[in-house]
């Protein structure tokens, strides 16, 4: 279980990489508010971003947490993502799982967005960006609780 839970946590970082490249890429373009979404350069720095931060959140809510949990001996078979949230929860894993579900909300709307709606994409965009923060704290906060306790 150590190798899986140890291999599952180097592909999140690889993700958590990936994401923060194209966070900077996206803060190198300015103000969200001023992007011109009309401009293919801007929109490809966009996506990239997005799909990132959605491979990231998909990641860690479907595959790190249950290994994790797995590995600590803290998973019984069918709990549900607000039973592996609240577990997370009272470990110090993460901060509030409130958080956690409007980060799969955003998630959910950033795959259903509609290239007409300019307002709904800077808003969601600048949500992503300060979300993205939970997302690369959750995973350091899980290396964190494994290397203080020797577990890897």
């Amino acid at each position: 279980m150590w190798e899986i839970l140890k291999e599952t946590l180097k592909v999140a970082k690889i993700h958590l990489t990936r994401l923060e490249v194209a966070k900077k890429e996206i803060n190198s373009l300015g103000s969200i508010d001023n992007l011109n979404l009309t401009d293919w350069e801007v929109l490809k720095v966009i996506d990239t971003f997005i799909f990132r931060f959605i491979k990231l959140q998909d990641f860690l809510g479907n595959k790190v947490f249950k290994v994790f949990l797995k590995a600590i001996g803290e998973y019984n078979e069918g709990m549900s993502f607000i039973d592996i949230l609240d577990k997370l929860e009272k470990l110090g894993v993460i901060e509030n799982a409130e958080d956690w579900f409007k980060i799969r909300e955003l998630r959910n709307r950033l795959t259903h967005e509609y290239p007409d709606e300019e307002e709904e994409i800077k808003r969601d965009l600048k949500l992503a960006l300060r979300y993205s923060e939970i997302l690369k704290q959750t995973l350091e906060n899980i290396e964190t609780y494994l290397k203080s306790r020797n577990l890897i």
